[in-house]
């Protein structure tokens, strides 16, 4: 699921989920919307993939 990938992203890079929000869909709320039972599009959810393979990378996290 998503969601779950998102909150060990946002633990491993410390990362506050208004601003991985912001960065990853330009939406800060995003992260709080999926905690109360947002389901994102699977075109949203490849996005949200796409950007936290690129910041690891970038970041060297793992």
């Amino acid at each position: 699921m998503i969601l779950s990938q998102v909150e060990r992203f946002l633990r491993a890079t410390g990362m506050p989920w208004t601003r991985f929000g912001r960065l990853a869909a330009g939406d800060p709320r995003l992260v709080a919307d999926m905690r109360n039972g947002r389901v994102p599009r699977p075109s949203m959810e490849a996005r949200l993939e796409q950007f936290m393979n690129t910041y690891k990378e970038e970041h060297h996290v793992r």
